[in-house]
């Protein structure tokens, strides 16, 4: 199998290169460089030559305040961009995975988000991938994965920074009405890759087992780093920001269990593998 994997420079793309390599899968890894997603002549013509039996898609516009000010350079990337890459996918006949967000939801109450839940995103990010959604639902051969508070080797993420902060701080103050889970790139990668060679199409959520806020995150991370950093608890009007975020991003995991896919391992054993590797 050769497979063709956009924004192989992210978290996410860099580790699913890597999990098809381990798997004997060829593995095309593409970012701005090779193929820039929003030329739809581009698209075609690289994954076309390519002669690739799948594509999935991890390039995405993910500055989720910068969205609010740029709010048609983030609809290109992430709406166009993925309309683009559906197209070249249908004209050859071939599956494509697409990896949405928490944030197509509106985040009200406590419930896990069921997979096929209304959408109704609260900012331009959520709203552009969740055009980005219907476009790739529009192809038979899809599969949707949505996930939330990604964390990888490659690239900046929440985890990374707390180190940061906590290196040369003694307290920090952390979101804690904010509930969602955390997603190790390693550890999604190798259920996607597992996924793609499958005709299970559909929508999944997929993100690290159990549930937490920002500051259990927080506090988790400090504790399993041994550093000795006060983590204050506080509401998220205590850091404004542009673009609203949902309260609760709470994923159930049904089509996972129902297609016989197995689901991630907790986030914290995860976070503690994921430092471990860092050290």
């Amino acid at each position: 199998m050769k497979v063709l994997v956009t924004g192989v420079k992210g978290q996410l793309g860099f580790d699913i290169v890597e999990e098809c390599k381990r798997n004997n899968i060829e593995a095309v890894g593409v970012d701005i460089d090779e193929m820039d997603i929003t030329s739809s002549e581009q698209v075609h013509h690289v994954i076309t030559n390519e002669k690739v039996d799948a594509v999935i898609h991890c390039a995405a516009w993910t500055a989720v305040d910068q969205a609010e000010e740029q709010v048609d350079l983030c609809r290109k990337v992430n709406k166009v961009g993925t309309e683009n890459i559906v197209n070249v996918c249908k004209e050859l006949d071939i599956p494509m995975m697409y990896f949405s967000t928490d944030y197509v939801f509106n985040g009200l109450g406590d419930k896990p988000w069921n997979e096929y839940d209304n959408r109704e995103p609260l900012n331009i990010y959520g709203q552009t991938k969740y055009e980005g959604e219907l476009a790739v639902e529009a192809y038979k051969k899809h599969f949707i994965v949505r996930i939330s508070w990604v964390f990888g080797l490659n690239g900046n993420n929440f985890i990374k920074t707390m180190l940061k902060l906590g290196s040369s701080r003694d307290e920090v103050s952390v979101v804690a009405d904010q509930i969602g889970a955390p997603t190790y790139t390693y550890d999604l990668a190798k259920l996607c890759v597992t996924m793609i060679q499958t005709d299970k199409y559909g929508t999944y959520h997929a993100t690290n087992e159990g549930d937490c806020s920002w500051y259990e995150f927080a506090c988790e991370i400090f504790k399993l780093s041994n550093m000795n950093v006060k983590v204050n608890p506080v509401d998220s009007s205590s850091f404004p920001v542009k673009a609203t975020r949902p309260k609760n991003s709470r994923m159930s995991k049904n089509e996972l269990d129902k297609n016989g896919f197995q689901r991630l391992p907790s986030w914290k054993d995860a976070l503690k593998r994921y430092l471990l590797l860092l050290k």
